[in-house]
């Protein structure tokens, strides 16, 4: 396997310590869901247990608060979430996949591709500070150039249609600072002020996360839209920390030292090409990550889809696919993992009241079973349990739509507004 990257990925410890150009994100908090890293801990045994070593902190049950505006949703026991940052998560992986003998690595930046016989023949490239065009021989060529991926234009130049894509419209600002940890918060290794809607623009509420990760630091990210995107104003980061409604962000900005500069990344729309749809497709090609689709980074989903994307192309070749057809099967399978992603993340985005839609049929009527659903798992396990597997993408979110899920819901709706509530497991 060859990697053409215009990075330059090194090998040794120090590699992307202070983050890549190719990923100008890397310094915000990132999620690493719970089934990212199952699937990360498949390809890469003992993953977790080596970035632990580290110094990123593994959060389970209680460690974990999640916040529905102020009030602390009911811990899940098993619930575990990873804190640590992109840049030690990439440079573990990097290690590994470097030593494998079976890989190497071009430096240089893909600038095209060349097609024949109905198939992928070659990956047209340059030095990465330009130089003479070449072409690197291939039998199949993945796409993982991220949501700035250029091959819609270059299936274009070669006679290819594009695939159709859907879009929506977020105008998203997000902002993370870094602050030094020490007892302040025992007991504490995540927490997250969920995302909720408002009726204007004006009173739309910040969302948060914090993760304790290597360093002996915190790592806050706060989430806004549309006129409250943050700034790297430090003074008005610590500010909205003290306004967020969750507790934990308040202790942080009071007591802990915010080391460097606040970083900020704004992302205008979501998007998702439609590569299952594309009238034709050569064959020897596959796309994964961002670039099929790329969502809210809120709901943290990106690393997680990616993951899972190499999965689906795994399970594709294992069964001895053609490698000179097109690769209909691969992309119906990564159809599902998007669209359930989609799903999860637009529904919440459109309650945003800067959102304009597009809408899907029946929206309201989800909205309102999403509503309802989100009340009842503040104060039921059950409820919570199964909600945080559709968000960690280790359920798809059909498992929230069955009789017994909405009649546990009911239930605990019953009895959280009789002032009864209690946490409980079915």
């Amino acid at each position: 396997m060859t990697l053409v990257e215009p990075d330059d990925l090194g090998g040794g410890a120090g590699a992307g310590a202070d983050g890549r150009k190719g990923v100008p994100q890397s310094g915000q908090l990132h999620a690493l869901l719970d089934m990212g890293r199952t699937q990360a801990d498949r390809w890469f045994p003992g993953l977790t247990d080596e970035l632990v070593d580290h110094g990123a902190v593994l959060g389970s049950g209680g460690e974990i608060q999640l916040f529905a505006g102020g009030t602390r949703k009911v811990a899940v026991p098993g619930n575990e979430l990873i804190g640590t940052t992109r840049r030690l998560l990439e440079e573990r992986i990097r290690r590994r996949t470097l030593a494998d003998e079976h890989v190497t690595v071009v430096r240089a930046r893909a600038c095209g591709l060349r097609f024949e016989g109905g198939r992928v023949t070659g990956v047209l490239h340059q030095g990465a500070d330009g130089g003479t065009e070449s072409c690197l021989p291939v039998d199949a060529v993945v796409d993982a150039m991220g949501r700035s991926s250029r091959l819609t234009s270059w299936l274009r130049d070669g006679g290819w249609p594009e695939p159709p894509v859907d879009r929506m419209r977020i105008d998203l600002g997000y902002a993370t600072g870094l602050f030094r940890r020490g007892p302040e918060l025992p007991g504490v290794r995540v927490a997250h002020q969920l995302p909720l809607a408002a009726d204007t623009v004006d009173r739309q509420p910040d969302t948060g996360a914090m993760a304790a990760v290597e360093g002996d630091r915190w790592m806050v990210v706060i989430a806004a839209y549309a006129d409250r995107r943050l700034t790297r104003d430090r003074d008005a980061f610590l500010r909205r920390m003290h306004e967020m409604e969750a507790e934990p962000f308040g202790v942080v900005a009071g007591r802990c030292e915010l080391l460097g500069e606040v970083e900020t990344y704004t992302m205008a729309h979501s998007m998702r090409r439609n590569w299952s749809r594309t009238e034709r497709l050569p064959g020897g090609l596959f796309v994964v990550g961002d670039a099929v689709a790329s969502f809210n980074p809120v709901y943290g989903q990106g690393m997680t889809s990616a993951f899972l994307h190499a999965s689906c192309l795994a399970a594709h070749l294992r069964k001895g696919a053609d490698l000179t057809a097109p690769a209909v099967g691969y992309f119906e399978h990564v159809r599902v993992v998007v669209d359930a992603a989609w799903k999860v993340s637009t529904l919440a985005d459109l309650a945003q009241p800067h959102v304009t839609g597009p809408y899907p049929p029946g929206y309201r009527f989800s909205k309102a079973l999403s509503d309802r659903m989100g009340e009842a798992s503040v104060t039921d396990a059950w409820v919570n349990e199964r909600f945080l597997d559709v968000v960690n993408m280790r359920r798809h979110p059909a498992a929230l739509e069955t009789p017994h899920f909405w009649w546990r819901v009911g239930k605990a709706l019953l009895a959280r507004r009789a002032g009864a509530a209690r946490p409980g497991r079915c």
